[in-house]
């Protein structure tokens, strides 16, 4: 383990060359530099910040969810049929004609009643208007939160106005105690969502938005062990400068405020395509890349955190490429913002293309343009 541990931590990797990490140890002064056992810390904070949800989304959240006329309970659920429980469970949740045909033949049932049955079934697992948009409230209040403690920050530090700051007497930079507690705010957040994922809302991005934390995770934790935090604040506080127009306009959705919806969704548009775009490349990049070349050269671990940078801008393009395609829909066919992650089936239109696909292949084709036609328009934006 001993080896192990000295192979992982390695001088010529993590920091610059002819620096060590006990060049970085606490000063008779009191002066201390970022550590990785600091990082611990984030755990219990992960678990507070679980907690204090807990308590916002019960006391605050549903009662407010509540007062804008949202329902509070779930779908109808599906009458009781062990036959039918079975089908569902372990071969298919959208039964096909050939098997709605003998289902229909083995209970005697109509197959649009079957269709149905499977449809309450799909719905009754999934969550209420309600806890939607108490789980937005919460994530609106802390993005924003966030956010504004990352701008009260940086205001004063001389790194936010000259960013060439972040790597003068690089990486003899002492911490800071309103420094520490961003960090550990942004990543004991983080944290807790990974931990939450598993009991809130299962969306269909599950997987994808998993992997996102964990990369988070990650990225914060690795600047903040070779000390680049200073970079890393900027790049914290720039990609929370959108996340709560997002949560606003999802809660806008969910109270049905459509134009207020449609309104922060364009405000959140706007600012997410300016700060991955415009300001990331040219404040963020510019920095870690050409900056920090002049100023105390690359070495191994500054490699690895711009290679990282570099995804990140890409996976921008890609986010912001969505985003536009979202945005100018909305101009052209109406309504912006529907989270179909998580949406639950009003419409019988589907029972209608499984029964149309028993009988015509023709009508099949047509019902199934339809439904995509209109998802298009709306749904879209959750694969962002």
């Amino acid at each position: 383990m001993s080896a192990l541990s000295a192979w992982f931590w390695n001088e010529r990797f993590w920091l610059p060359q002819n620096v060590t990490w006990a060049d970085l140890a606490d000063t008779e002064s009191g002066e201390q530099y970022p550590r990785a056992g600091h990082l611990l810390y984030a755990f219990p904070t992960a678990l507070g910040i679980f907690a204090f949800r807990l308590l916002f989304e019960r006391f605050l959240a549903k009662p407010c969810a509540l007062r804008l006329g949202l329902q509070g309970k779930g779908p109808r659920k599906a009458q009781p049929n062990a036959i039918l429980e079975k089908v569902f469970i372990s071969i298919t949740k959208c039964p096909d004609g050939k098997h709605l045909e003998g289902l229909s033949k083995q209970l005697d049932w109509d197959a649009r009643k079957i269709q149905r049955w499977f449809r309450q079934r799909r719905n009754q697992d999934k969550p209420s208007l309600v806890t939607k948009f108490s789980e937005s409230m919460w994530r609106f209040l802390f993005y924003l939160y966030i956010f504004s403690y990352g701008v009260w920050f940086l205001w004063t530090a001389p790194w936010f106005w000259d960013t060439r700051q972040c790597w003068y007497n690089y990486p003899y930079q002492p911490l800071t105690l309103a420094l520490y507690y961003y960090y550990i705010q942004e990543l004991a957040f983080y944290w807790s969502l990974m931990f939450s994922q598993f009991t809130d809302i299962k969306r269909k991005d599950f997987l994808i938005m998993f992997v996102h934390h964990l990369a988070t995770v990650g990225l914060i934790s690795f600047s903040y062990v070779n000390n680049m935090v200073r970079v890393g604040t900027l790049v914290m506080c720039l990609h929370d400068a959108s996340d709560f127009l997002l949560e606003a306009a999802k809660m806008a959705n969910y109270a049905k405020y459509q134009r207020l919806c449609d309104g922060f969704f364009m405000m959140f548009g706007l600012m997410f395509v300016t700060t991955r775009l415009v300001v990331y490349p040219t404040w963020i990049l510019n920095t870690t890349m050409f900056e920090s070349w002049e100023l105390i050269g690359p070495y191994p671990s500054w490699w690895l955190f711009n290679g990282l940078l570099l995804i990140l801008q890409v996976l921008h393009v890609i986010w912001s490429y969505l985003i536009m395609r979202i945005a100018y829909r909305s101009l052209t066919k109406g309504k912006v913002l529907k989270d179909e992650r998580s949406d639950i089936e009003s419409s019988s239109e589907e029972e209608d293309t499984a029964l149309n696909g028993t009988k015509s292949v023709h009508n099949t084709s047509s019902n199934g343009a339809n439904r995509v036609n209109g998802h298009a328009s709306s749904g879209q934006w959750s694969e962002d």
